[in-house]
């Protein structure tokens, strides 16, 4: 393929005119235009090598050599849809049912991680005869009307909330309402699903579904304190209702433990219906939905045929089994363990260094660290997370934000993040934090200024406003005084 001849700036300008500006870019003041990938780097136009530290889509590495020859070779003999017979639809049913419990049995194959929860959320209606639904705040399952509609993330900036929708606590001990000091904190956060579920009862509603992402991430990489799902499950199930377990963020081996996040819970915690997207195919658009005989049983009831036209056709299906392929022979679940372990060790030193890291959490190559502005308060550090992420990009490493607070450095590279990324990431963490230390105690208060702090190269400068936010920078520095 020959280089791209249009310059980044006609790219940009093309794209402002051509495309709305609800579909935003990172890094909007000065967006980096990429060209080519391999592995965990991505390159611009110039040639400059980033390293991806959150694209979980390319799951096992951008343009995996496997996953594309397995695309190309099936694309040149046959794509069309299910409704013919082809090994490849059944081979790779087969093959993920092996790494499911045994009575998750039955596959549905879809195009998005969107259209699997939006098909979840029929499923279980379907089942239960009930409409409601119960979610996690801040959650995200999706860009369709549907899934806007259970998604706080989302509606609380649309049309609000809809009377069928119950919205529980989110289980963060760090910031939530039970932390790290309650002496029970699964079931205190079970609780607060049962309660919700009572009050919906009192007025006369019934619970379809529980959705939860297994490890919710746009929440802020939160990890729920062991216990948690397997209560929730008793609660929802005794309201009639069925778990629903979103793995688009975090499934096929990202947690390194085990092969999906939910198995986090234990071997004895089964969901009603699992949810895959994104990771699945590595880039290409795949999705599957699995769950029981029972489930998928009582909506065959309706008489009303399930098609998707390019939902389980034979280049996904062979693409699917490819990623499947590489996961295994590369052993890429043991390396998630052995480079998240690294990571999170290495991110914990610099907690101890640094005030303004207020927790790291996670588990396997899902990893998040909280920037905070006052240790007793837990201030969600905003501006900065956003200076520190500039900088990263500065030095050509790719990292973005997450929670309510959008303070929370999210990492969920491609499995083949190595640890001498980790090493490097966290080196320029550092070497970042350090310098905003400095300037912050001789200059008092540092804030982004995005429009007039930059530089003509683009870079950012810092501002820095000496009589704001005193006395948040007195609390987040004050073990450096001596």
């Amino acid at each position: 393929m020959a280089a791209d001849p249009r310059a980044k700036a006609a790219t940009l300008n093309l794209r402002r005119r051509l495309l709305s500006s609800s579909c935003r870019l990172f890094f909007p003041e000065d967006p980096v235009k990429i060209i080519r990938s391999k592995g965990q780097y991505l390159y611009d136009e110039q040639g400059r090598e980033f390293l991806d530290c959150i694209n979980n889509v390319a799951h096992v590495g951008h343009c995996h050599p496997i996953v594309v020859q397995a695309a190309h070779e099936q694309n040149l003999v046959l794509n069309t849809n299910s409704r013919y017979l082809h090994d490849n639809i059944v081979d790779y049913a087969q093959r993920l049912s092996e790494t499911l419990p045994k009575e998750l049995s039955v596959f549905y194959f879809l195009n998005s991680g969107s259209e699997a929860n939006d098909l979840a959320l029929r499923l279980a209606r379907q089942y239960t005869g009930h409409q409601d639904v119960l979610v996690l705040d801040h959650a995200y399952h999706g860009h369709l009307s549907s899934l806007i509609d259970i998604s706080p993330y989302k509606f609380r900036d649309l049309d609000g909330q809809k009377e069928w929708v119950h919205v529980a606590p989110l289980p963060d001990t760090y910031r939530g309402l039970y932390r790290e000091d309650h002496p029970n904190p699964a079931e205190a956060y079970a609780n607060e699903v049962k309660n919700v579920i009572n009050i919906a009862q009192e007025k006369g509603r019934k619970i379809a579904a529980f959705f939860a992402e297994s490890l919710p991430s746009v929440a802020g990489q939160i990890i729920p304190p062991a216990g948690y799902f397997s209560q929730v499950a008793e609660h929802i199930r005794r309201a009639g209702g069925l778990f629903v377990a979103d793995e688009i963020q975090v499934g096929f081996g990202r947690v390194g433990k085990h092969f999906w996040a939910f198995q986090l819970e234990g071997e004895s915690f089964v969901p009603d219906i699992v949810t895959m997207g994104k990771s699945i195919g590595n880039g290409h658009p795949v999705a599957c939905v699995a769950t029981t005989q029972a489930v998928s049983r009582a909506f065959e009831a309706t008489g009303v045929e399930y098609f998707n036209t390019f939902g389980g056709n034979p280049v996904s299906c062979a693409v699917g089994l490819a990623v499947l392929d590489v996961l295994e022979t590369e052993q890429l679940q043991a390396h998630a363990t052995n480079v998240g372990n690294f990571l999170m060790e290495h991110l914990s030193q610099q907690k101890a260094k640094h005030p303004i890291i207020g927790d790291v959490r996670g588990t396997g190559l899902f990893i998040g660290v909280d920037l905070i502005k006052d240790e007793t308060l837990r201030t969600p550090a905003t501006e900065e997370a956003e200076y520190l992420v500039s900088r990263l990009k500065e030095n050509y490493i790719l990292l973005s934000t997450d929670g309510p607070g959008r303070n929370v450095l999210k990492f969920k590279p491609p499995l083949c993040f190595s640890l001498d990324n980790a090493q490097h990431v966290v080196a320029k963490l550092d070497d970042i934090l350090t310098d905003m230390e400095e300037k912050v105690r001789s200059c008092k208060t540092l804030r982004i200024q995005p429009n007039s702090a930059k530089h003509p190269s683009g870079k950012w400068d810092l501002m820095f406003v000496l009589h704001l936010h005193q006395e948040i920078h007195d609390k987040m520095f004050s073990r450096f005084r001596g």
